[in-house]
């Protein structure tokens, strides 16, 4: 079999902040936090080639598919990281998004391999989903700021087939770019890197590291998810005092604790306790899982599934009440995830081995040494949290190449988030998780 030489590698970054520079009502904007700096220089637009396109956009269907399919992904890919320590995030829904795409290129048992660990649907559920799920993200918004951006980068002189270009343009709204990787690959890389910073507001620099993008790319399939919210009950600043965090369950040290009693939903189980924490506009909501031992993370994450996670759910169910709220703020800086290992842990082996991917629907040259797989896969995410809410970013990457009675009212019940704990961010209308991960130590 000839050794097919094209590159795909698909690579994920995310961010979370807390600092809206959205007005809301009648209050002035705030500043965000400032931006990570590009420490690459930023090259100048490549010159583009017209890409033919046909077709109608695919008409919006039921979001709850792909939703279910990403929040199962998510905790597959959460318990390849048991062995890990330390502070962990990713967007399962940037992930999901990006190897959709990619999934809609690839054919027979690689197709096949695809959409078991990725608990796809059916194509055409898959399609009507996708496009449901990006139309309502991408709605114009009063409370707060969700959009999901997707881009094709491609060899200029490369043919890929129109069948799945009007998917990816149709479907998920990714349009292709022509680029000569060929002439000029390093420039290509820093043209896409920039192209990811000003989706992200400048969270994520540096996505594609030197020398992941060669004269033998093809294709780079990209995903940005970006959020901007604040708490629908804000914690005020001058509540916030330091307070002991028992890092990695044992290792006390005083942290910033934000602190507040306010209406949430609540609910307390034999091994955690939770949380509901709204955001303004109602739509999306931040979910904390604290374990009741403090060094009961290890155990909970083991049991992690989407099974538990939506038990826990029905436990918090649609009521709130009055909570005392003690929680750290919190930055993830740079968590990464290795993706690639992450996908071929889960059973995704055929797309990344240049011997049995089949990626014919996406492109089908003559000559086998054109053929495209999976040559790697890259996440990097960036979480913060304070007093005011949340700002959030993603994204994905997909590089291609060749190969009672009246009585005193109880105390309200207490969340003191002094030791590590899960956390998600969640589309509350379509269920599906934009951002998941775990705070071991929020210094």
């Amino acid at each position: 079999m000839m050794f097919k030489t094209a590159l795909l590698s698909t690579i994920l970054l995310g961010a979370i902040a807390c600092e809206s520079s959205k007005p809301a009502g009648n209050e002035a904007p705030t500043t965000p936090t400032e931006p990570v700096a590009q420490t690459e220089p930023v090259t100048e637009k490549p010159t583009e080639q017209p890409v033919a396109e046909t077709g109608t956009p695919t008409e919006p269907g039921d979001p709850a598919p792909l939703a279910d399919a990403s929040n199962a992904l998510a905790f597959d890919l959460y318990k390849t990281q048991l062995g890990e320590t330390g502070n962990l995030a990713f967007s399962p829904a940037s992930i999901s998004l990006a190897f959709a795409m990619t999934y809609a290129g690839a054919n027979g048992p690689t197709a096949a391999q695809m959409k078991k660990v990725l608990h796809l649907p059916d194509d055409e559920a898959l399609q009507a989903s996708a496009a449901g799920l990006i139309a309502s993200w991408n709605s114009a918004k009063a409370d707060y700021e969700l959009k999901v951006v997707n881009r094709l980068f491609g060899q200029a002189d490369y043919k890929f087939e129109q069948p799945f270009l009007d998917v990816t343009k149709n479907t998920y709204q990714a349009p292709l770019e022509s680029l000569d990787f060929k002439k000029g690959a390093e420039a290509q890389r820093l043209y896409i890197n920039n192209w990811v910073l000003e989706q992200t507001e400048k969270r994520i620099a540096n996505l594609l590291p030197k020398n992941s993008i060669t004269d033998d790319t093809r294709l780079v399939l990209t995903n940005a998810v970006y959020f901007l919210g604040k708490w629908k009950s804000a914690f005020k600043k001058e509540s916030t005092q330091d307070r002991p965090f028992f890092a990695n369950g044992k290792d006390k040290a005083d942290v910033p604790t934000m602190q507040q009693t306010g209406q949430f939903g609540y609910a307390s189980t034999l091994d955690v306790k939770l949380l509901r924490m709204p955001y303004r506009g109602d739509d999306l909501s931040m979910t904390i899982v604290l374990p009741n031992a403090k060094d009961g993370l290890s155990k909970i994450e083991k049991s992690l599934d989407l099974a538990t996670y939506k038990d826990w759910s029905e436990e918090l169910g649609a009521q709130t009440q009055k909570v005392k709220v003690l929680l750290p703020s919190f930055e993830i800086a740079d968590a990464a995830l290795p993706l690639a290992d992450a996908l071929k842990t889960l059973g995704m082996t055929m797309a990344f081995d240049p011997g049995a991917a089949d990626f014919t629907k996406m492109a089908n040259p003559a000559n086998g040494a054109e053929q495209l797989y999976i040559s790697g896969a890259f996440h990097k995410a960036f979480v913060k949290v304070d007093e005011s809410g949340t700002e959030a970013a993603a994204a994905t990457a997909v590089v291609m190449g060749a190969k009672g009675a009246a009585r005193p009212a109880p105390a309200p019940p207490t969340f003191l988030a002094d030791h590590p704990f899960l956390f998600t961010i969640e589309d509350s209308k379509s269920g599906a998780i934009l951002f998941v991960g775990r705070v071991v130590d929020p210094r």
